[in-house]
């Protein structure tokens, strides 16, 4: 995410979802809540492909995704007359339309999540979740510049992310909104590829499953450095009920994704997601995750579900 790509990047978040207690009072006494959303990964889409013209790539993308992934088409109409969108996908075939999907999907909910009207940068965030739920202007509060996770990464399985979004000068001085930004970019980049995998045949969607498991590391991490290095902050997060249900969902939902994905591991991510993920299992990670949102999650084999 680059802060000056629009106008105002900014960020905006209100909850429209799926109703669950965040308090962990309340937290012990409720059902578990899952998340998950219509998807059809398997729906025929051969029609589409055959009538496929580079004059009419979003109408194929809407088309495409009614059938497989109606969250993405909901996007797509929503986007419809961003004159950036035409940029972000390649029109020379209906195969290396598909490939260039993720990196379109993830660029276009970064322009509707940080639109001006949604956003105020450092102060509240918005995201696209799904077709029936957004999150509207969360309160964020600033926060302190994300470079600060860097001492509790200790290996190089996100090494070359790293580089980009925490030790460069700029990328690192971002605070939370950068990292929600990212984070839910990269949980709509994923099933944007994951829908449309059998068509994928070269490299562009090949970190789908890394972006949306490094960057739910980043939380993580941020979410520790927040409550040990500065407890002011992270009182006045933690007191903020939208943005600990938001973050519930968001990890949830990328555990989720990362499940249906995984059929298409070997295209869509690295070797070392499995161990990214492993991490971010860790206990000391599982243990902020239900602090900061009181909600206890499943780390069994409904790992998009609480207990």
């Amino acid at each position: 995410m680059r802060r000056n790509r629009i106008t105002v990047l900014t960020a905006c978040l209100v909850l429209s979802l799926s109703p669950f207690p965040v308090s962990a009072a309340a937290q012990e006494t409720a059902a578990p809540f899952c998340y998950e959303e219509p998807v059809q990964p398997k729906a025929d889409v051969s029609d589409i492909k055959a009538g496929f013209q580079s004059t009419k790539w979003l109408q194929t993308i809407q088309a495409v995704y009614k059938r497989r992934w109606p969250s993405g088409e909901g996007l797509a109409i929503a986007q419809a007359k961003d004159k950036y969108f035409s940029q972000f996908v390649n029109k020379t075939s209906f195969n290396a339309l598909a490939e260039s999907l993720m990196v379109a999907i993830h660029e276009e909910t970064h322009m509707w999540d940080l639109d001006p009207s949604r956003t105020s940068w450092d102060v509240y965030v918005s995201a696209w979740i799904d077709a029936s739920r957004k999150a509207m202007k969360v309160p964020i509060h600033g926060g302190f510049p994300r470079r600060e996770i860097l001492p509790l990464i200790t290996d190089d399985l996100t090494r070359s992310m790293d580089d980009i979004y925490l030790r460069d000068q700029q990328q690192g001085s971002y605070r939370i909104q950068g990292v929600i930004a990212e984070l839910n970019a990269g949980l709509m980049g994923l099933p944007a590829a994951t829908v449309v995998a059998e068509y994928i045949q070269g490299v562009g969607a090949s970190n789908s499953r890394d972006i949306a498991a490094t960057n739910m590391r980043y939380l993580q991490l941020y979410l520790r450095v927040a409550k040990t290095k500065h407890p002011d902050y992270w009182a006045k997060i933690k007191a903020q009920p939208e943005l600990r249900e938001f973050v519930l969902i968001e990890f949830l939902r990328t555990a989720y994704w990362l499940d249906q994905s995984a059929p298409h591991a070997a295209r869509l991510g690295s070797a070392d997601v499995a161990k990214i993920v492993a991490k971010n299992y860790a206990p000391e990670n599982i243990a902020i995750i239900e602090e900061f949102t009181g909600a206890k999650v499943n780390t069994g084999t409904a790992r998009n579900c609480t207990v």
